[in-house]
């Protein structure tokens, strides 16, 4: 088990200090140490850059689990029969097979808008958000459809004083009234699942489930917080505007200080390059009976990308991962 990180929690431990355990998204149990059995009932309200990766470290030590971190892979290209693991520090490793779990963390994806370049304010992701004091007195534009633009958009309005905060997305928000459920989660596993084993980029959970109203909403609502705008067609130097014409007056323009790009993540696959798994839509054909195996290589999995992205499909995804290792090893024992 090689790791990226330098320390048990993988991209929990990198995320903005104010989220805590009950405003993330569900963290559920690892089997044979739960998470309120690790770090107790009221746990609630610690902040889940520290609690999670202190988990997980429980876990490991539990387990016996020996993890070497960090550890930087360049590539994986094949090796005969074998797979070479080449890291950044030009050591390598041979493997028979490779479960892939390396996440979306490292590759923030902010999308392309004319004027981009021109943008004299500054421009961060969520995965750059630390605190909402930094934007104390700016005008502060949140980009983005899903749960965390929606909780930074509230938490930057009520913690940054003399902070004036405004909303847009490509796709108009959707919200829900009701829990979210298991059946619900499994829709969204399986429209996700769909995707992938049809070559498809995978989508996002949240156009399934609807973002949930809690009461942080409603009165974010109350309070006029949560005032949305379509998609801005393009970014000026002091700015968005909307249907604009570089160099013509236009009176649909927003003058802005900061745009917050909430858009979410790709897949963090640049390593697996040299294996060419990628197909003409940049999307990878995913087979097996929960769709952890790459079809063009069934010695490769992939954990953490498409339906075993979410919480929801982790500890499934990964008991089946563990089974297709036993299966392909099985084949020769002699190499075990």
């Amino acid at each position: 088990m090689l790791d990226h990180s330098p320390g048990p929690g993988g991209a929990w431990q990198f995320r903005w200090p104010t989220l805590t355990l009950a405003g993330a998204n569900n963290v559920h149990d690892l089997p044979g140490l739960g998470l309120s059995e690790a770090l107790g009932m009221e746990c609630d309200h610690w902040p889940a850059r520290t609690a999670v990766p202190d988990y997980f470290a429980q876990y490991e030590e539990k387990f016996g689990l020996n993890v070497r971190r960090p550890v930087h892979i360049r590539s994986v290209s094949r090796a005969g029969d074998d797979f070479r693991v080449t890291a950044s520090d030009g050591s390598e490793l041979l493997a028979r097979t490779v479960i892939n779990a390396t996440g979306t963390w490292d590759r923030p994806f902010i999308p392309y808008v004319p004027g981009n370049e021109t943008f004299t304010g500054t421009q961060l992701h969520t995965h750059d958000y630390l605190d909402p004091g930094a934007f104390a007195g700016k005008r502060v534009l949140v980009v983005g459809a899903g749960i965390s633009a929606v909780q930074l958009l509230i938490e930057i309005a009520r913690n940054a004083e003399g902070v004036q905060t405004f909303w847009c997305s490509r796709t108009e928000p959707r919200f829900t009234e009701r829990s979210f459920t298991a059946e619900q989660g499994r829709a969204a596993v399986a429209r996700v699942e769909e995707r992938v084993r049809a070559g498809l980029a995978p989508g996002s959970v949240v156009s399934v489930t609807g973002l949930p109203v809690n009461d942080s909403i409603r009165q974010a609502r109350a309070d006029g917080i949560l005032e949305w705008r379509p998609m801005f067609t393009r970014i000026t130097t002091t700015g968005v505007c909307w249907d604009c014409t570089p160099g013509q007056a236009d009176n649909d323009h927003l003058d802005v200080d900061v745009i917050l790009w909430c858009t979410g993540f790709r897949s963090s696959l640049d390593h697996l390059a040299p294996l060419k798994l990628r197909g003409p839509g940049g999307g990878i054909v995913m087979t097996g009976r929960l769709a952890t195996v790459v079809e063009a290589e069934p010695r490769v999995q992939l954990l953490g990308y498409g339906p075993s992205a979410s919480t929801i499909g982790a500890n499934r995804a990964g008991r089946e991962a563990a089974r297709v290792v036993q299966t392909l090893l099985s084949r020769s024992p002699e190499r075990t």
